[in-house]
């Protein structure tokens, strides 16, 4: 990774959603940077192309580094920890409302059925109703008519026997009347008793 890289990364930022945070990379970063900027402007030996190089002065800064850097790891494991529970939390609320959506759709399917049993249960009771009333209609206009019939027939004997009983009367009417004797009257009306 070049000194260009860490000026870009370092200024930019990592991109989160439509945000971007910056990033700092801390201690460790200005260390690092010092040792580079000093291995890269050692003058070169005399008669070589190696650079001459402070070895006491890059040791110290590499050591440096190295004691910052588990401060800045425990707080990049920190902010993963972080990240990670922000997920979880974001997944399980995720879950929760795909869960809510789920029993919504299931009861609002539940209503459907119940409404279409609702709907088939008063079909088949209205039909049964509708065949209760046709046959109860049917049994009572029989049972009417059975009886209008039976007082018919009473009404024609009726009838009958007024006109019978008047045709008696007229004939009795004009026949001369007769002479009862009491003595066999009464000896007629008594005799009854003796069959008894």
């Amino acid at each position: 990774m070049s000194n260009d890289d860490f000026e870009i990364f370092g200024e930019a930022g990592v991109q989160y959603g439509n945000d971007v945070v910056p990033v700092s990379l801390g201690d460790t970063e200005s260390f690092l940077r010092d040792a580079i900027d000093l291995i890269s402007s050692a003058p070169n030996a005399p008669l070589s192309s190696a650079p001459k190089i402070n070895r006491e002065q890059i040791l110290e800064i590499l050591q440096d580094a190295l004691d910052c850097l588990p401060a800045e790891i425990t707080e990049a494991r920190w902010m993963l920890t972080e990240r990670d529970q922000f997920l979880a939390k974001t997944q399980i609320e995720a879950d929760e409302i795909l869960e809510a959506g789920r029993v919504k759709v299931a009861r609002m399917v539940q209503r459907t059925e119940v409404v279409k049993a609702a709907e088939a249960r008063a079909r088949s009771v209205k039909e049964a109703a509708n065949e209760d009333s046709q046959r109860l209609k049917s049994e009572t206009e029989d049972f009417l008519d059975r009886r209008l019939g039976s007082f018919e027939v009473l009404l024609n004997r009726l009838v009958k026997t007024v006109a019978e009983g008047r045709v008696q009367m007229t004939a009795a009417a004009n026949r001369p009347p007769n002479q009862v004797s009491l003595e066999n009257e009464t000896i007629q009306l008594f005799d009854q008793d003796d069959d008894l």
